[in-house]
């Protein structure tokens, strides 16, 4: 199984982008799907969570800009960010967990830079 994730860019402050992870490879069922952040010198922290039957999480810095979604025919989650502010500048990773693995996978990550 494997997660990939995409859409990190350079982006100026009070702009938008989403982020996609896709699962590949025999899934099963999805559980809780994560989006996770690190930025330089911090410890990663949780962005927003969507569980399978949809109920959403965020952390208190991302609500009212972020939107987690997902999409259970494609195994994939998106985080629509708008809004951003130069503070969201970060590595930022899916986090899934796999019914048939019984554990949560961790994608590569993806770069998102904010910045004028």
């Amino acid at each position: 199984v494997r997660l990939q994730a995409s859409g990190g860019d350079l982006v100026q402050p009070g702009g938008s982008l989403r982020l996609s992870c896709a699962a590949s490879g025999t899934i099963g069922s999805i559980k809780t799907m994560n989006w996770y952040r690190q930025a330089p010198g911090k410890q990663r922290e949780l962005v927003a969570s969507i569980r399978s039957g949809s109920s959403t999480n965020y952390a208190d810095f991302v609500k009212g800009r972020f939107t987690i979604s997902r999409d259970n025919a494609k195994n994939t989650v998106y985080l629509q960010m708008n809004g951003l502010k130069p503070e969201d500048t970060a590595v930022y990773y899916c986090n899934v967990y796999i019914v048939t693995l019984q554990r949560f996978l961790w994608g590569q990550g993806t770069q998102v830079t904010v910045s004028s």
